[in-house]
Parts: C-alpha cells; structure tokens; sequence
C-alpha cells in the first residue's frame, strides 16, 4: 500500500512568522500535534509541534538531567508560557523535516516513523510542495484494514 491511499489530503499549514500562541491556538482547535511551516512560496521549512513547545518553555537542562520532580506551575515557565506570543514559530520550529513523496510504501513510512521517533511525515509532491500528511495512526489504521 501507498502513502497516497491513506495520508490526510487537507493539509493546513503555518508560516515561519506566525506566533507560537497562534500556532498552538490551531493545534489545540484542529485536535493534532503537529503541523507543516512553509514558506512564502509553498516550500516546506520546517515542522512546528507541541514537542517543540514544550522544549521552549521547560528548562534547558531537561535533556541533560532526564526524569526529575517539578513544582506546580514554577514562575520561570510561566513568564515562558506568556511569552509565547512574541515568539516567532521559525525560532522554535523543527528545521530538519523528513518527507515521504505519494509513491512511499507504508513499510517504509513505518520504518522511517521508528528509527527517526517520528509521528506524523509530510508528503511531497515532484515540484515540492506539501500535497498530504501522514501519521503513525493512519500507517497502522491502514496496515490493519489490509489484513
């Protein structure tokens, strides 16, 4: 089976100058975690997810320290949180996208998703535009159909 039978048609985007509120504002009302960010003239730059969100408004020695306690709302994370809205999605977007083209098997998709700790893959069509989404959940929704 092929990207092109089970990937999401109606792709919304952002734009690199967009806010990170108004981004997260579109996440949360169109009930998904991730979206493409493209350019001016319709070539993708970028992912922006809740994922990158998160990396911006905790600490930056989360990585380093691993699992730890937090206090209830801590102050620094609130003035973070607030400050969401002068934050460009460009400055915390995912700059390096992996994309699949309409002709990529599911396998593949699959494969890719698991070694790259990935949940959704946009796809592009020959001229490089954005023409579908695909995520872990429609790879194994179809996967499971075929049987």
């Amino acid at each position: 089976m092929k990207v092109k039978e089970t990937m999401t048609k109606d792709v919304r985007s952002l734009f690199p100058q967009t806010t990170a509120r108004e981004a997260l504002k579109l996440l949360f009302q169109m009930q998904i975690s991730g979206l493409p960010v493209i350019d001016e003239k319709g070539n993708i730059v970028g992912m922006f997810t809740e994922k990158d969100v998160l990396r911006k408004i905790l600490p930056s020695y989360v990585e380093r320290v691993g699992r730890f306690s937090y206090e209830e709302n801590p102050k620094g994370i609130k003035q973070k949180v607030a400050g969401l809205d002068k934050i460009k999605v460009q400055e915390i977007m995912r700059k390096e996208v992996l994309t699949v083209n309409e002709d990529t098997t599911l396998c593949e998709v699959a494969r890719i998703m698991l070694t790259e700790n990935i949940r959704r893959i946009p796809v592009i069509s020959k001229e490089g535009f954005v023409v579908g989404m695909v995520s872990r959940g429609d790879v194994v929704l179809a996967l499971t159909k075929e049987t």
